[in-house]
């Protein structure tokens, strides 16, 4: 397995990591425990070493499953977990609102320790940035965190360019995590210039657009309630259609590689920057393995020219997210 830095951090992980959120929430009904557990040791044994979860994905079940698969090989794997949000007192799924106030944050953590069933939080992400909360504070209270032990590295999720560069001043920020891929490229903008600048590593999520870029998923898709694509303005039948052009030039590209378009989009991410390790999430075996497969794709600088001049002349269709949830990115 291919092995790369998150930016001038000393956090080495697998080039590919494993998103672990569609194991328990967001994409439907929970998926079988024994199966997810049997699906995590073996990305282990095919060497994935960086697995993503976060307190509100259940909420907690998530990372009580990943708790339960990776105790046994806690020495082999990096696990980043997540804090931010203000969640029902019920544990019921979604949430009430933001909070990353000093005292939330260290509550998340000490619970977070115990159903991860380790001594340390390896990446510790502010899931979303609180808007009441100085992200001064917010820093300084993992800095605390990891002067006792018990978090190694900070992270940001969807943070904008001032807020990054504020919170790395009071403590380094190892890795943001923001979804990327060949229809979100919004990062490259202002994100992606100042990671570089800073040495600050990228975890993009969705790498494969929640699914559309696998060319899995058409106008004809339909969406469980409990599945969140079926609230995206992107997954309208009517988006998913205008937005087909893109899956043919992965899919052209595909031929040309002898691979499938979703290893085509995750080489495409891994070819960006040498410190970006995408996440893309599965909860099935020969996905995990396509997924994998990705790196031994090789896109050369005409092929990613050639990428680059023909998703330019593409007009994606629909929001990437309601316009509530979008409003709590880019702060």
């Amino acid at each position: 397995m291919q092995k790369r830095k998150l930016g001038k951090s000393s956090l080495q992980v697998s080039a590919i990591g494993l998103g672990c959120m569609g194991m328990s929430f967001s994409y439907g009904p929970p998926k079988d425990k024994t199966e997810m557990i049997s699906l995590l040791r073996t990305a282990v044994d095919r060497g994935v070493t960086f697995f993503d979860t976060a307190e509100v994905y259940g909420p907690y079940t998530n990372e009580q499953l990943l708790g339960e698969a990776l105790s046994p090989v806690r020495d082999k794997v990096i696990i980043a977990t997540k804090f931010g949000f203000n969640l029902h007192p019920d544990g019921s799924p979604g949430w009430q609102g933001l909070s990353s106030k000093p005292e939330q944050i260290k509550r998340v953590a000490e619970a977070s320790l115990q159903r991860l069933k380790t001594e340390v939080i390896d990446l510790f992400y502010q899931h979303r940035v609180d808007p009441e909360v100085p992200i001064e504070d917010v820093a300084g209270t993992v800095k605390e965190l990891i002067r006792e032990g018990k978090v190694k590295h900070f992270g940001l999720s969807e943070a904008g360019v001032q807020t990054i560069r504020r919170a790395h001043a009071v403590q380094p920020v190892a890795a943001l995590q923001n979804e990327y891929s060949l229809w979100w490229r919004n990062p490259e903008a202002e994100v992606i210039p100042t990671l570089e600048e800073l040495g600050i590593g990228m975890v993009p999520y969705s790498p494969l657009g929640k699914g559309f870029l696998t060319g899995k998923i058409d106008a004809s898709a339909t969406f469980e309630k409990n599945d969140f694509r079926s609230t995206l303005p992107r997954f309208t039948p009517e988006a998913l259609k205008a937005n087909h052009a893109v899956i043919d030039l992965l899919a052209r590209t595909a031929k040309q590689k002898n691979a499938t378009p979703a290893q085509i989009a995750l080489a495409w991410v891994l070819a960006q920057k040498p410190w970006m390790v995408p996440i893309p999430g599965t909860t099935k075996l020969h996905r995990l393995d396509e997924n994998l497969g990705a790196l031994d794709v090789t896109l050369t600088p005409e092929d990613l020219r050639e990428i680059d001049t023909a998703s330019a002349q593409i007009k994606i269709e629909g929001a990437r997210y309601p316009e509530k949830l979008e409003a709590m990115t880019g702060r």
